[in-house]
């Protein structure tokens, strides 16, 4: 197994693959014994040659080496033998350093995606934007849509990617195909998620798998998810006000931190 499938198994929570892993690492020729970032990189993409010298980078942690995988973030210990899975948290600050970075890994995945295959619904004018990963057939992402009309007035705008949950070849993925290649998008998602039956038909190519590997990429484990600006991960539905309130909260302790 490759040192990434490995990694993506230990993010996982796949507790053989931490012990796999480490195992594996341990087996590179003068594994990281003391070296240099650079003589870090070397070896690891020596024996995975899947790990790009820029997937690998020193941790805040002295002795701990960051391994970035996709989304997935690891560590590995200075002398090869360990991988950890798990966040540094930095008891002074308060701060979850690997969320930190996570948010940053999000905000580009996100930028690289092409706004015009993503549902919008935008205000006139807005302060915000948020990424929410939906699915038709999910009650809770019916009930956020149904208050649309109170984000946007809140200043919200709001785009769309599809994740349905229950994956291909399915009947949610079908719906979600139907939507993207409906003339009018917009108009044939919030049918569907009033439970209308569409009569658009599904098109190759379309933005569904996309959209869906990349909540997957993120370790969705539900829906609706809501990315911010920032890249920060919201797992689960919040009311408008409370939206508008996480938002200038973030925005406040953003600034704080500067």
């Amino acid at each position: 197994m490759s040192f990434s499938l490995r990694l993506l198994a230990l993010t996982g929570l796949a507790v053989s693959g931490l012990f796999a892993a480490a195992d594996s690492i341990a087996q590179v020729p003068g594994a990281l014994a003391g070296g240099s970032v650079a003589e870090v990189r070397k070896l690891i993409s020596a024996r995975f040659p899947e790990i790009r010298p820029e997937q690998i980078s020193a941790s805040p942690v002295a002795g701990l080496y960051e391994v970035r995988i996709d989304s997935k973030i690891a560590y590995v210990s200075a002398d090869g033998r360990y991988m950890v899975q798990g966040d540094i948290f930095d008891l002074e600050s308060e701060r979850n350093l690997t969320e930190g970075r996570l948010e940053g890994v999000r905000k580009d995945v996100l930028a690289g995606l092409s706004e015009a295959g993503m549902v919008v619904f935008a205000p006139a004018k807005y302060q915000d934007t948020v990424t929410v990963f939906t699915d038709v057939d999910c009650g809770y992402c019916r009930k956020l849509h149904r208050q649309m009309a109170e984000y946007n007035a809140r200043g919200i705008r709001v785009r769309y990617l599809y994740f349905p949950r229950s994956g291909p070849g399915t009947e949610s993925w079908l719906k979600s195909e139907q939507i993207a290649c409906a003339k009018d998008p917009r108009s044939a998602l919030t049918k569907a998620k009033m439970g209308e039956v569409l009569k658009d038909k599904a098109c190759k190519p379309n933005p569904v798998a996309e959209h869906y590997n990349t909540g997957r990429e993120f370790g969705l484990q539900g829906t609706p998810a809501i990315v911010l600006e920032s890249g920060e991960l919201i797992g689960g539905y919040l009311e408008p006000d409370e939206l508008a309130k996480y938002l200038a909260e973030a925005k406040t302790a953003k600034v704080a931190r500067q």
